[in-house]
C-alpha cells in the first residue's frame, strides 16, 4: 500500500491548491512509516479477477471463514478468479498466504420511495420529565413515527463519550466508537424507574450527567442475580476491548481531567503496572462501567426492535469519522490511531474558514498491518442495532485532511487512505448486517469518489441548500442524483424555518462572522423553484419545501425532525463550542403530542403520498 501526502489538490470551487513544504514536513514527521514489503491483505469483488503480488504463481487454495476449502489456478497474468463468497478468507498461493476481503458488488438497497426522520436522541421528550432523551424514550417514540409513515429513524451518534467530563458532549468527538454512550441506557429495562427530573429547554449537562450517573449506580447496586449474570456473560464475550474501555471510564471517574493526557504518567499506559493494579483493586468500579455498556447495548437493541415493528429500515446509526485523541481508543490502542495529528476539512461550503475537529482517526498504515481489524470492529459496533449506517464525512474513506495538533485548518494536507479496501469492507459488513449505507459526501469531494460510492449503493447526500446551479438557482429535485438520499438539511445546517427567516445569519452576526447577506435573493430563487410567482411570502412555505425535496428520485429521503415540526433553531453550529448551545436543545413538548399535531400530520401525509415506501 502506498500512503502519501498530496502536495497538490483541488478545492470545492475547482481551484488548484498547493501545500507548502514546511506543512508537508511537519505532517510527515508525525506519520507512521509506510509499509514497504508486500502486504498480506488483499481485497476484491466476488466473482472478479484478483491480482496477486508479483512472484506468486502456480496453484492456490482458498480457505474460507467457515473452514471450507477449494483449489484454484492462477492465470498467466498473475490473477485468480475470486469465488462468489463474500467475507474474509485466506488464500494460500505457493509459499505465500494472504487474507482476502471478498466484497459483494453492492450494499443492500433501501425500499423504494421511503422517507424517514432524523432525530437527536438527547432532544427527545415524552410524558415523564427528564433532563435529556435516552434510548428508552427513543424506543417509545418509534411507534409514533411509524404511525405517520416514517420507514426510518436516523439517529445522532451513540458512541461512547466521557461520563467523567460532563462538558464533552459532542457525539462526533467520542472517546471510542467501539462502545456506546452509557448516558443513553434505559434503566427501566432492569426494573429501575427514573424519577422525574427538571427538563429545561436547554440541557444542563453539568448537572444532568452526574444525576444520571447516580441513577445508574443505583440501578447497578440494585440489580438482581439474573441481571448481573447476563451482564457478566456479555462482559466475558466482549473480552479485552471492553475491559480496556471499562478501565478507562473507571480511571477517568477517579482521576478526572479531560482525558488520559491529564492523568499521572503511570496511568497513561493502558498496559502498565499502575493500570493493572488499579483494575484489580477497583474491580467493582470497572465492573460497573462494563455493566453500563451491557445495559446501553440492551437499550439500543430494544429501540431497534421497536422501530422495526413497523418500519422497513428502523434505526440508521451515525458513524463519526474519528475519535478524541485523549479518549479510550487512543489510550488503549495508540498504535491504531494517527498521533500528533488532528483531522478536519479545508475551506468548503460547510466551513468557509476550514475546520479542525480536534479528533484523530485510524492510521492507514496500522490498518493494513492489522488486517483492518479496527475498522471492521468499528463497523460492526455501528451496525449492531441498526437497519443502516450513515458514515459521517465519507470522503475520509479516500483521503483525510490532517493537521498538526494545535495548528489551524489551513496548515493541513490530504493523507490518502486505502479507499478500495475500506469500501469493500463496508460492503461486506453492510451485507452481513442487512443494513443500508449512507455516505456523507459533502465538501471537497475527490474526483471519482461519488461514482465509486454509487457503484456500491453507498448512497450520497443531496441537501437542499447546496443543490444549486452555476447561477445560484436551485436545481429541480427531479434531476438530483437517483443514488443519493434527499434531505432538507443536516444537524450542521440551518433548519428550513431558520434559513427562511435568516436565523443563521443572526447567529453569524452575533459571533462576528463575515456574512454575505443575499438571503432575500436566495428566498426568491427557492420560491421560484417551488413554482411560486411574485415575491416570496413572509411565512415559510414549509409544506411546499418538504414536498419539493420529497419529489427527488432517490429511494430514500430523510427530513430532520426540526423541519417536520417547523422549528427555527438548529442542533449544532459548526465552528463553535460554547458560543452556541450545541447538542443542548430539547424539543418543545412530548414527542407523541408533537407528532400528533395537525400540521405535522399534514406534512407527514404529504411525504407519504410522495413516498409510500
Amino acid at each position: 500500500m502506498t500512503v502519501r501526502l498530496l502536495r497538490d489538490w483541488t478545492d470545492a470551487r475547482g481551484r488548484p491548491q498547493r501545500v507548502a513544504d514546511d506543512v508537508l514536513a511537519a505532517i510527515g514527521a508525525r506519520l507512521t512509516p509506510a509499509v514497504t514489503a508486500d502486504t498480506p491483505f488483499l481485497s476484491a469483488d466476488t466473482g472478479q479477477p484478483l491480482a496477486l503480488p508479483g512472484g506468486t504463481a502456480g496453484t492456490a487454495e482458498w480457505v474460507f471463514e467457515d473452514g471450507g476449502r477449494t483449489t484454484a489456478s492462477l492465470a498467466d497474468d498473475g490473477t485468480i478468479l475470486a469465488p462468489e463468497r463474500p467475507g474474509y478468507h485466506q488464500l494460500v498461493a505457493g509459499a505465500r498466504a494472504f487474507t482476502v476481503a471478498l466484497a459483494p458488488r453492492r450494499c443492500p438497497a433501501p425500499p423504494a420511495r421511503a422517507w424517514g426522520a432524523a432525530v437527536q436522541i438527547p432532544a427527545l421528550r415524552d410524558a415523564t420529565p427528564t433532563a435529556f432523551g435516552d434510548a428508552g424514550i427513543l424506543a417509545r417514540a418509534a411507534p409514533a413515527f411509524t404511525r405517520i409513515g416514517a420507514q426510518a429513524l436516523a439517529i445522532s451518534p451513540t458512541h461512547a463519550l466521557f461520563p467523567g467530563a460532563p462538558a464533552r458532549i459532542s457525539p462526533y468527538s467520542p472517546s471510542t466508537r467501539l462502545f456506546h454512550n452509557v448516558l443513553l441506557a434505559d434503566p427501566s429495562l432492569i426494573g429501575i424507574a427514573a424519577p422525574p427530573s427538571p427538563a429545561p429547554a436547554l440541557i444542563d449537562w453539568g448537572h444532568a450527567i452526574p444525576e444520571r450517573m447516580a441513577l445508574l449506580q443505583a440501578a447497578y447496586a440494585g440489580a438482581g442475580e439474573a441481571v448481573r449474570a447476563a451482564a457478566a456473560a456479555w462482559r466475558r464475550q466482549r473480552g479485552a476491548t471492553l475491559e480496556a474501555h471499562a478501565r478507562f471510564d473507571a480511571l477517568h471517574a477517579r482521576l478526572g481531567g479531560d482525558g488520559w493526557r491529564d492523568w499521572p504518567s503511570a496511568f497513561q499506559d493502558a498496559a502498565g503496572d499502575a493500570v493493572i493494579r488499579f483494575a484489580a483493586q477497583e474491580e467493582e468500579e470497572v465492573a460497573f462501567f462494563a455493566f453500563l455498556q451491557w445495559l446501553t447495548d440492551l437499550s439500543l437493541a430494544q429501540a431497534q426492535r421497536t422501530a422495526r415493528d413497523g418500519m422497513a429500515i428502523g434505526l440508521i446509526a451515525d458513524l463519526a469519522i474519528g475519535m478524541a485523541p485523549d479518549g479510550s481508543h487512543a489510550w488503549s490502542a495508540p498504535q491504531e490511531v494517527l498521533r500528533g495529528l488532528s483531522i478536519g476539512a479545508p475551506p468548503d461550503p460547510l466551513g468557509p474558514q476550514g475546520q479542525n475537529w480536534g479528533i484523530t482517526a485510524l492510521d492507514p498504515v496500522a490498518l493494513e498491518q492489522s488486517g483492518f481489524r479496527p475498522f471492521i470492529d468499528t463497523l460492526r459496533a455501528a451496525f449492531a442495532h441498526a437497519g443502516g449506517v450513515r458514515i459521517d464525512h465519507a470522503l475520509g474513506l479516500e483521503r483525510l485532511w490532517v493537521i498538526p495538533e494545535g495548528a489551524d485548518a489551513s496548515q493541513g494536507a490530504y493523507l490518502t487512505m486505502p479507499g478500495e479496501h475500506l469500501r469493500r469492507i463496508v460492503a461486506i459488513e453492510a451485507q452481513r448486517a442487512g443494513g443500508i449505507v449512507i455516505a456523507e459526501d459533502l465538501g471537497t469531494v475527490p474526483p471519482g469518489l461519488r461514482e465509486a460510492l454509487a457503484q456500491r449503493c453507498m448512497m450520497g447526500m443531496r441537501v437542499l441548500p447546496f443543490e444549486r446551479d452555476a447561477g445560484g438557482g436551485f436545481i429541480p429535485p427531479a434531476i438530483w442524483d437517483e443514488g443519493a438520499v434527499a434531505m432538507t438539511g443536516t444537524h450542521d445546517t440551518p433548519t428550513v424555518v431558520g434559513w427562511w427567516t435568516a436565523r443563521d445569519l443572526d447567529w453569524a452576526r452575533r459571533l462576528d462572522r463575515a456574512v454575505e447577506d443575499d438571503r432575500a435573493a436566495d428566498r426568491t430563487a427557492l420560491w421560484q423553484a417551488l413554482g411560486g410567482t411574485g415575491d416570496p411570502p413572509a411565512d415559510v412555505p414549509l409544506d411546499a419545501i418538504l414536498a419539493h425535496v420529497a419529489a427527488a428520485p432517490g429511494a430514500l429521503a430523510l427530513f430532520p425532525l426540526e423541519d417536520l415540526l417547523g422549528l427555527e433553531e438548529q442542533p449544532n453550529l459548526p465552528g463553535t463550542i460554547d458560543e452556541h448551545p450545541n447538542w443542548r436543545r430539547r424539543l418543545p413538548a412530548d414527542i407523541h403530542a408533537l407528532l400528533a399535531q395537525r400540521a405535522v400530520v399534514r406534512r407527514a401525509r404529504l411525504l407519504t403520498s410522495e413516498r409510500p415506501g
